[in-house]
């Protein structure tokens, strides 16, 4: 029997729907690529201490990222109502622990647990609704409001200010160039807002990140605490 997760998604069942998951935890590396477009979703991970991006891919095989999962989520929870296919890239963004639990595993529990079929539809809206917003986010706003929002998140979906990135690879997460990525960082940096050194990244005054960050920042942490699950699409996005 399990004790006590940190997953939002897992703390939120039943002692009984949980252990019909038949959990066990798992370390993954920054940079592990989970799934690619049109793999089949054969395991479901639910993050504790690290973060999975969600990466569409172009034909000229430029990146942007589309969504986060972090600890309020799931990697491929729509799995439990059949088989699926992943749409997008799922990469390890953040290396930490993770709870896992085979897919067919999760579809046979949903077909006989009210809660956990309930979780997976939650969820499935949440993510649709945070990478609608994402990409509105994407379209519209400026990198730099975008990497103060990408900080932010990143940081609520792990539990933790201190964060391990690349410029790298926060460049390709938010369709920037590496050198974008370095005068935003040292922008922020001078205002006190974060240190970077080495790959990592701490975010020392919220408030100066908060007011640099777009509105998406408080709107996604919204549609993750659930609060717009029921409006209606239009009323996600922003403006131009």
């Amino acid at each position: 029997m399990w004790g006590r997760v940190s997953n939002h998604l897992l703390a939120e069942l039943p002692p009984q729907a949980l252990s019909l998951l038949d959990l066990e935890p798992v370390s993954l590396q920054h940079g592990r690529v989970l799934l690619e477009p049109s793999d089949p979703i054969e395991r479901v991970y639910f993050p504790e201490t690290g973060m999975i991006s969600l990466v569409v891919i172009t034909q000229q095989g430029q990146s942007v990222e589309a969504a986060i999962i972090g600890r309020e989520g799931a990697l491929g929870a729509q799995r439990g109502f059949g088989k699926r296919q992943s749409f997008t890239r799922a990469t390890v963004q953040i290396a930490g622990c993770f709870l896992t639990s085979a897919a067919h595993k999760l579809e046979m529990a949903a077909t006989t647990s009210a809660p956990i079929r309930e979780m997976i539809g939650r969820y499935t809206e949440v993510l649709w609704a945070q990478g609608q917003q994402t990409t509105a986010c994407n379209a519209v706003h400026s990198a730099s409001s975008r990497l103060c929002r990408w900080l932010l998140q990143s940081a609520r979906s792990v539990g933790s200010d201190h964060l391990a990135l690349t410029q790298e690879f926060l460049g390709q997460m938010l369709g920037v160039r590496r050198t974008t990525v370095t005068l935003l960082a040292q922008e922020l940096q001078r205002k006190g807002a974060i240190k970077y050194s080495r790959g990592k990244i701490s975010i020392l005054d919220r408030s100066t990140l908060e007011a640099c960050a777009c509105e998406c920042h408080e709107i996604i942490g919204n549609i993750l605490m659930q609060k717009y699950c029921t409006l209606p699409a239009d009323d996600l996005l922003v403006g131009t």
